[in-house]
This record gives C-alpha cells, sequence and structure tokens, in this order.
C-alpha cells in the first residue's frame, strides 16, 4: 500500500468517525454519513481522497460479506414457505419497475439490453439500509416487513442475471449476443453446483472439527476462508464476487453453525459495507446537485413515488389493507446498492454517458440518504397519504385472545445444553413453552439437532448473538450450566440489550451470588443449597412436621436467599473460598480469652470500632443466645459466633480482641 493510500485511508477513516458519531447522537443512521463523507471528501468535491482501485476492491468487499450473510438467511424451505411473497410478488415488483424505468431509458436512446440494466438497477432497493431499520424498529415481522423482506429476497436473486447480463454486454461489446448470456447462465449454474455441493459434503464435517477445537479466532478465519474462496470462484468464470459471497452464505444456512457463522464475519462486513457507501458517495458530484437540480429532484421523486406506487399496487393482493401495502412501497422506494454496482459496471465498460451516470448516481444516493427517514416514518407517512386516522381499536375480548397467542409465541432462551439445560427444555415442551438453546459443544449441537431441538451453535455472551436469537422479544433465559464466570458474562450481555427480561443462573454454590444479583440475575439457584433444603424438607416430612410447614419454611428461606443456609463455618477447602474472596460471606467463632478488649463492653460498642458484621449468637456457658441484643455486654469466655466476608471477619477478631 502506497503512501498516498494509507493517507487517504486515514483521511476517510477520521472523518467517518467524526460525521457517525455526530449522527449517532441525532439518532439518525451511520449509512448517511457514510455517504456524505465520500460526497465531501471525494474527487468531485474537496478532493482530499482519490477514488482509487484499491479502496474500489476494499469495498467491493464489503458487498461480498454483505451477500454472505444475506445467503445465510436464505433458507430453502423458508423460501418455499414464503414462495408467494419471494416469486410471485417479488418477480412482479422487480419486472413491473424494471419495465417502467428500462423502457423510459429505451425511448431516451438507450440500447435495449442497456436499458433492461439500467430498469434493473432502479428495481433494486437497499437491503442493508431496509433490513436495518425495519429491524431496530422492530418491524420485520409486521406484516409490511414480512413483504418487503420477501420482494428484497427476490431482488437479491434477481440481481445475479441482471449482473450477468451487465458483465457479458460489457465484455462482448457490439459483439453481444443471445448465446453469450446463455453461456454466462452456464457459468452461473456450474458454479452454484460445485459451490453447494462443496458445502453440503465438506463445509458441515469441516466446521464440525472447527468447533470441536473451541478457538474463537479459528472460527473466524475459517468463515474468512470460506466467503472469500467461494467469491474468487465466481470472479474466476467471469461473474462477479458477490455472486460468490451469496453462494457460500447459502452453503452454510442450513448448518448449526449459521448463527455463530454470521456473528464472526459482521464486523469485517460492516466495516467493508460502510466503506463501500463511501466510495458510492466519492462518485457522486456535488457541484451537479446545483447546476442540474430540477433534474435531480424530478429524477429524484419520480422514483420514490413510482417505486412506492408499483410496490403498493402489487403488494395489496398479500395485505390486509391499502395501508399496509402503502408502508411497504415506502420502505422499498428507496434505491439500493445494487443498483450502484450495475450502474458502475456500466459506467467502466462505456455503456453509458458520464452525465446519465451521474444524474442517476445523485438520484439514488438522495433516495439512500431519505431512506431511513423514510422507513423510520412509514406508519405516519401512509397514514397522511391515505388520510387514515389507523385502524380501529379490537374489541376487549379480542386484545386479550391476541395478547394471549403473542405470550405462547414468546421463547425461552436456553444459555446451554447439558442434562440440566436438557431436562428443563423437556418441562419446557410440556407446558407448551417454546424455546431455543445455544451451546459450544458441536457434537452435542448436532446430535440435537438431528433429534430435532432447536439448538444452535454459538457462544451465549456474544451480545451480536443474543440480540440475533431473539432476545428482545424472549420471556425469559435461563443459563443452566454452573461456570460463574461465564454465566456473570452473559448476565451482563443481556443487561445491556434488555432489562427487563427475567434471567434465572445455575450455580453450583452461593460463592458468586451477590455479584450475580448486582449484574441483574433475578434468580440465582445454588445447587449446594437446593441440595440442602430438599434434604431438609424430607426430613421434615420424615419427622412428621406437617406439610404446610415444611412449604413455608422452604419458601421463606428462597425468599431470603438462603441466608439461613449460606451461614457456615470455614474448612479446610480453601480453594473454593477463596475463588470469590472477596465475595464469600460465613459464620466464625471467636473465643474471648483474659484480657481480650471487647470483655465488659457491649456489642454497640464493639460495632463502633469498624466491625462490620452480623453477630449471629454467643455462647455463655454452655447456653446459646441467638440473635443477641445491641446492648448485650461480653464477659471472659464468651465464645461470639460472627458473620461476614472473611476480610471483616478478620477485622471484627481483632477489635474484640484488642480494640
Amino acid at each position: 500500500m502506497t503512501d498516498s493510500v494509507l493517507v487517504d485511508v486515514l483521511v476517510l477513516l477520521a472523518a467517518t468517525l467524526l460525521v457517525v458519531a455526530s449522527l449517532r447522537r441525532l439518532d439518525l443512521p451511520p449509512v448517511i454519513g457514510f455517504l456524505a463523507v465520500g460526497a465531501l471528501l471525494g474527487p468531485h468535491a474537496l478532493g482530499w481522497v482519490e477514488d482509487t482501485q484499491t479502496t474500489t476492491t476494499l469495498a467491493e468487499f464489503g458487498v461480498v460479506f454483505l451477500l454472505f450473510t444475506l445467503g445465510l438467511e436464505f433458507s430453502l424451505p423458508r423460501m418455499i414457505a414464503m414462495r408467494h411473497e419471494v416469486f410471485a410478488l417479488g418477480s412482479a415488483q422487480v419486472g413491473l419497475t424494471a419495465a417502467i424505468f428500462g423502457g423510459f431509458a429505451w425511448w431516451l436512446g438507450s440500447p435495449p439490453e442497456v436499458a433492461i440494466v439500467l430498469g434493473g438497477a432502479v428495481a433494486m432497493s437497499s437491503t442493508a439500509i431496509a433490513v436495518r431499520q425495519l429491524g431496530d424498529q422492530g418491524e420485520l415481522n409486521r406484516t409490511h416487513g414480512r413483504l418487503s423482506f420477501g420482494i428484497l429476497l427476490f431482488q437479491d436473486l434477481a440481481f445475479v442475471p441482471f449482473l450477468a447480463l451487465a458483465g457479458v454486454i460489457g465484455a462482448a461489446g457490439a459483439g453481444y449476443t443471445v448465446m453469450d448470456a446463455l453461456t454466462a447462465v452456464a457459468k452461473g449454474a456450474v458454479a452454484l453446483a460445485v459451490v453447494l455441493g462443496a458445502g453440503r459434503w465438506l463445509m458441515r464435517p469441516l466446521f464440525h472439527e472447527i468447533a470441536g477445537a473451541r478457538a474463537t479466532e479459528l472460527f473466524t478465519l475459517a468463515v474468512l476462508f470460506v466467503a472469500i474462496s467461494a467469491a474468487w470462484a465466481t470472479h474466476a468464470v467471469g461473474l462477479s464476487l458477490a455472486l460468490g459471497g451469496f453462494i457460500a452464505g447459502m452453503m452454510l444456512a442450513e448448518t448449526e453453525y449459521r448463527y455463530q457463522v454470521e456473528v464472526g464475519i459482521r464486523p469485517f462486513r460492516d466495516t467493508l459495507l460502510g466503506l463501500f457507501f463511501v466510495t458510492v458517495g466519492m462518485k457522486l458530484d456535488i457541484h451537479l446537485l446545483g447546476s442540474r437540480a430540477p433534474t435531480v429532484a424530478v429524477l429524484l421523486a419520480a422514483m420514490l413515488l413510482l417505486k412506492a406506487a408499483v410496490v403498493m399496487l402489487v403488494a395489496r393482493p398479500f395485505a390486509d389493507t391499502w395501508f399496509k401495502s402503502l408502508r411497504t412501497g415506502i420502505v422499498l422506494s428507496e434505491g439500493g446498492e445494487f443498483g450502484f454496482a450495475l450502474i458502475v459496471l456500466l459506467l467502466q465498460n462505456r455503456l453509458i454517458s458520464q452525465d446519465a451516470t451521474q444524474l442517476l448516481l445523485a438520484a439514488i444516493t438522495l433516495s439512500m440518504v431519505l431512506s431511513p427517514l423514510l422507513i423510520r416514518h412509514n406508519k405516519r407517512l401512509a397514514r397522511f397519504l391515505l388520510r387514515e386516522k389507523g385502524p380501529a381499536q379490537p374489541p376487549p375480548a379480542q386484545v386479550d385472545l391476541a395478547t394471549d397467542a403473542l405470550a405462547h409465541r414468546e421463547h425461552v432462551i436456553l444459555c446451554g445444553f447439558g442434562r440440566v439445560g436438557q431436562n428443563v427444555a423437556r418441562v419446557l415442551e410440556s407446558h407448551s413453552f417454546e424455546y431455543l438453546a445455544m451451546d459450544l459443544d458441536p457434537f452435542r449441537v448436532r446430535t440435537a439437532r438431528e433429534a430435532g431441538d432447536p439448538v444452535i451453535y454459538g457462544d451465549a455472551a456474544d451480545e451480536r448473538l443474543l440480540a440475533t436469537v431473539g432476545l428482545e422479544h424472549a420471556s425469559a433465559v435461563v443459563i443452566t450450566f454452573s461456570d460463574a464466570d461465564r454465566a456473570l458474562a452473559i448476565v451482563q450481555a443481556i443487561r445491556r440489550l434488555n432489562d427487563r427480561v427475567p434471567v434465572l443462573v445455575r450455580m453450583a454454590d452461593d460463592t458468586r451470588l451477590e455479584q450475580l444479583l448486582r449484574a441483574g440475575a433475578t434468580e440465582v439457584v445454588p445447587e449446594t443449597l437446593e441440595a440442602a433444603l430438599m434434604l431438609v424438607s424430607h426430613a421434615l416430612l420424615v419427622l412428621d412436621v406437617p406439610m404446610s410447614r415444611v412449604v413455608k419454611t422452604v419458601g421463606d428461606i428462597r425468599r431470603h436467599r438462603y441466608s439461613l443456609l449460606r451461614s457456615i463455618f470455614r474448612s479446610g477447602e480453601a480453594e473454593l473460598i477463596d475463588q470469590a474472596h472477596d465475595l464469600r460471606e460465613e459464620l466464625h467463632t471467636v473465643v474471648l480469652p483474659p484480657g481480650a478488649w471487647s470483655i465488659g463492653r457491649s456489642i454497640e460498642e464493639v460495632r463502633g470500632r469498624g466491625a462490620e458484621v452480623s453477630f449471629t449468637a454467643v455462647r455463655r456457658g454452655g447456653i446459646v443466645g441467638r440473635d443477641p441484643d445491641e446492648s448485650m455486654a461480653l464477659r471472659q469466655g464468651d465464645v461470639v459466633v460472627i458473620y461476614g466476608t472473611p476480610e471483616a471477619l478478620e477485622h471484627a477478631e481483632a477489635v474484640l480482641l484488642t480494640g
């Protein structure tokens, strides 16, 4: 990398950090900042950064990783389930939009094949913006979100033939023939078959072995290798790098490592995709906005209105009302990153003029800048345009039924799927509660999935993975393993994302109980204390204590966080205590010898010396007095029982003996 390129990258990073941070404070999407940085610092404005081949190549990998993650979302069963939204609705939207704008381009003098590509470029919407914005708003599972996702999925598929056509006519020039197009399609089919075959027979066992090593960096390297190698394979046969990324994502979509793969690739995708938007902004000539502003405005308005109208019309049979179909149209009215790719490819092959390119780039860029705001306020805009006040509220009975149905759809997230996790899952199933389990044992995950259990491979402490598995909508989280450090990390990650969901934690003992509660755990269940509690309850029943008293005793102990059972004397198991030395509270006895400072003084006076412990009992002459009064005067030979942390116990003993 030359010095000039390095300086360009540093300038872009500094400017992007400043602009994106400012937009975050204004609660605006960062994509606006990326486009603005590219437009202002690029060769058409300040000229501080050049649009070099290096930055363009890096940006192209952003699109590769974007399509890779889209491929991970591609599921053949899901595609079959959404076949109406994807194929019927998606083909209608892409076909009509491409026909309208392609026909207009042909009327203006573009060759038919170029007009088709231009129509396809305008028909594309921004998957990166729409899906992210809808996800942030929690609207992906709403009617307009579901329809929008189906259309976007078809657009991702439709981009492939448009891209192939652009590449063929660019390479063949005036000698372009139908055979060239058929050859490109055949190459794509062969590449698809090879990559999917490799994925079916090689990827699953490969990732099984890599996951078995339990090395995060190795797993991430494997993901990068698969994505880039697939991109290289499609590029080698004359197709796009992005197509290879999409196929690689499809290859791993049906494996149990899908979610963890997405988490591993996301930092690279987000970084390089940001660079892609910067390079798109660099191609925008902002001076054109002044000299050709009316033309750009008309083209922008035509794009937004016509695309929204087309989507609204084709979506109406799939939506309950015009209101929902219009919301879908507003979401998909913007241009997309694939449109940029097609237009730039046409420009590189001299199939479109520089002036027309700038006009299209300006219109698409401005539509993408406006898109987050349009999507954010799609409900309000739809009501304004239709002059509606919104759907009427359902009767109370219907509200109750809908709420009850939603509650049954809310899932429980199980962190760990060992013996305890599986037992919890079986009980949840018996009560008709849905669950999703995460585990880091690849063999256990694979065998559980083969049995039909909803188990995925992944680290439950990863915030991105928690968000992916629907923590926002979860009804509860249960940590089923007894590793205190991992449990604490998971609880902290959960609370950074969701401060309402109940979190239940299993522990081997009570050494970290208070720390977990402070971190946000709703309940902590120590195995040793629960075992003691069960033994006590059975012992009381054997001793003919009435069941009602046993139940009350057990309930009281649990309500008071096992305080009665946690008061224990130190044993020789110093190692266990030392693991959480500052957190462990325990009992300790101090015998008052002749000359002890506390003899003749009250417990209150001892406390006044800084003894921050609980005085639980005083044994005097063989008689034990529980919970002694603060005014009680201590005597020589008393056995004082105190309760607290190891440091507090040491200090209290020193006070009792020496003052």
